[in-house]
């Protein structure tokens, strides 16, 4: 056997089994179609060293044409597969470039079967025998077709792809895969150009194309292999970065899932599996996973996760899961829908955490807190209870006062009044007397006379504000009638503004105002020193506002609020007995300032 069957074999067969081993790789990988492009230009390779080897023993004619025929369809196999191997794998070489050398090979395909010989000759007309390094070598002897050109001008464009591509890859910054790669590329494409040489007669030397190639594809090989090694490597790591993950998944009772929509497969941490009562390995299908959840949870779950997957958001629900032991946890599941070029769902990831002690703790708060809202209630009902009992003793503490008031007012009227007209009486019968006796003591009874007289009316004018305590009656009407008393009997201007769109005033609350308005009044009268008192009786909303102004020279109430004597404090005891409030707005320049607000019931 010569060196050159066995160099041209043992090309083959190397070029056979890198084909043989990235087709497996491919089966296992559907999706790596570079593991495909790789296998078949090296099946394409070896079947052109096959070829060569075969014309290079060729004896006739016909063998020769039979051959130079066949060999054009792994050298179109070779071309696409190679050009496209670079485009997808090394991301690199213009389209144009591409699909141009994709169109010519094809039409050189064609065309080659179209011919009668090929697309290389228009006839063979001998074979021509030499020796080549101790070995005997047969090449063609005929008439180049023109129609050739094409297939020359296609290796033109190749070995222009190559050089495009490896410049590409260069300025990416990987110089070691332009180096190997696009170095044996465009090394190859240059070395094929001995096979238009040899047809035209120009060299003598056997085809050796498959050769060419086959250092590309060695090439490409050890490339892929480096990737190969190195995805193993990154396997190994991912496997203990998977251990320490689910480690720590498991010490935060975590879960973590995947669910591929395509193949309906739901991925699940070793712990949850186990949690969930699934075996250590196998399938696991979404209706498999749903029926795991609580039967009141299911529907609501299953709606989140419709409107996940549809509308292309987050995902995000709590439910309780039933476990292999019958165990019920509360779970927090939280994930995201991955979606393809095309925009469609693809699969949907997340994470799982168990929020049972949570759950757990807001119900113990919950209930806390209905145990702390019915203590509340109990006890706002309690201190209702005591404000109103609070209110009906002031209500007694205010009757029995103006029950006495009464009393007084009806013994000072009866008992005390009638004393003293009895004594001016009498003071000015003494009087008269006297004047007719022409005492000297005459002027000194009718001052007696006099001062009794004013103690009476003064007398009458108490009793009839004592007796006024709680049967006022129409709270305006009251109010002119004190103004007209208190101008009267004091020579002091008082006037009363009132609203007129004033809704029915209860008595108590008409009683207690009178008396607050009578006190200010008073106040105003014998401390102030005023002239001019006004008094306001207004509706602001929902409230009934009593004030009283003076012109007096006032006074300025203590830290508390409250003045020095018991006006002040008797004031706002009465209008916090109606639900109302007393306000002492102090000096404004030369006039004291006096509000009272209460509702209108």
């Amino acid at each position: 056997m010569s060196w050159i069957t066995v160099l041209w074999s043992m090309n083959s067969a190397v070029c056979l089994t890198l084909a043989a081993f990235y087709g497996v790789v491919w089966c296992k990988q559907r999706d790596s179609w570079v593991h495909l492009l790789f296998s078949s230009s090296a099946v394409a390779a070896a079947a052109i060293s096959a070829f060569e080897l075969f014309m290079m023993n060729a004896r006739t004619v016909e063998q020769y044409q039979l051959s130079v025929r066949w060999v054009h369809v792994p050298t179109w196999l070779l071309t696409v597969s190679f050009v496209a191997f670079v485009q997808l794998y090394l991301h690199a070489g213009r389209r144009w470039l591409a699909w141009s050398i994709y169109s010519l090979r094809t039409l050189v395909l064609i065309l080659n079967f179209i011919f009668p010989v090929s697309i290389n000759f228009r006839a063979i007309t001998d074979i021509h025998h030499f020796s080549w390094a101790g070995e005997m070598i047969s090449v063609p002897v005929g008439v180049p077709n023109p129609w050739g050109l094409i297939s020359n001008f296609s290796l033109l464009l190749l070995l222009i792809f190559s050089v495009d591509a490896t410049i590409t890859v260069w300025r990416r910054g990987d110089r070691r895969r332009a180096l190997l790669v696009g170095g044996s590329m465009i090394f190859g494409a240059i070395l094929a150009w001995h096979v238009p040489l040899v047809i035209w007669g120009l060299v003598e030397v056997p085809f050796f194309l498959g050769f060419t190639y086959t250092a590309t594809v060695l090439a490409m090989g050890y490339e892929l292999s480096n990737d190969m090694a190195r995805a193993a490597h990154l396997t190994r790591e991912l496997k203990i970065t998977e251990k320490r993950l689910n480690l720590a998944a498991d010490s935060a009772n975590l879960g973590m899932w995947e669910w591929d929509l395509n193949k309906d497969e739901i991925w699940v941490t070793p712990g949850r599996r186990a949690q969930l009562g699934f075996p250590v390995s196998g399938r696991i299908t979404s209706e498999q996973l749903i029926s795991r959840w609580h039967p009141d949870d299911r529907d609501k779950v299953r709606q989140a996760l419709k409107e996940a997957i549809e509308n292309g958001r987050g995902y995000d629900a709590e439910f309780r899961i039933v476990l292999a032991d019958g165990n019920v946890r509360w779970i927090a599941s939280r994930g995201r829908v991955q979606v393809d070029a095309h925009g469609k769902p693809m699969r949907l990831t997340g994470i799982s955490l168990d929020i049972t002690a949570r759950k757990k703790a807001e119900a113990v708060a919950r209930q806390q807190r209905d145990e702390l809202e019915q203590l509340r209630q109990q006890r706002t009902a309690l201190l209702e209870r005591e404000v109103a009992a609070r209110a009906r003793l002031e209500r007694d503490v205010i009757e029995s006062c103006a029950r006495e008031q009464r009393r007084i007012a009806y013994d000072l009227h009866d008992g005390v009044g009638q004393q003293l007209v009895g004594i001016a009486l009498c003071a000015k019968l003494l009087e008269e007397k006297l004047r007719m006796d022409q005492s000297a003591e005459a002027d000194k009874a009718g001052v007696i006379a006099k001062l009794a007289n004013d103690a009476a009316k003064q007398a009458r004018l108490t009793a009839r504000t004592l007796e006024g305590a709680d049967g006022v009656g129409d709270l305006k009407a009251a109010l002119r009638s004190l103004a007209t008393n208190m101008s009267q009997n004091c020579s002091v201007k008082v006037t009363v503004t009132a609203d007129s769109s004033s809704l029915p005033i209860s008595a108590p609350v008409a009683a207690q105002l009178y008396r607050i308005a009578q006190e200010a009044v008073r106040n105003a009268v014998e401390h102030g020193v005023a002239h001019d008192v006004k008094i306001g009786l207004v509706f602001d909303g929902n409230e009934l506002v009593l004030t009283i102004r003076d012109d007096g020279k006032g006074f300025e109430a203590n830290g508390n609020g409250n003045g020095a004597g018991m006006g002040l404090r008797i004031m706002r005891y009465r209008a916090r007995c109606i639900a109302g409030c007393c306000k002492h707005l102090g000096r404004q320049t030369t006039r004291g300032r006096m509000q009272t607000q209460s509702d209108r019931s």
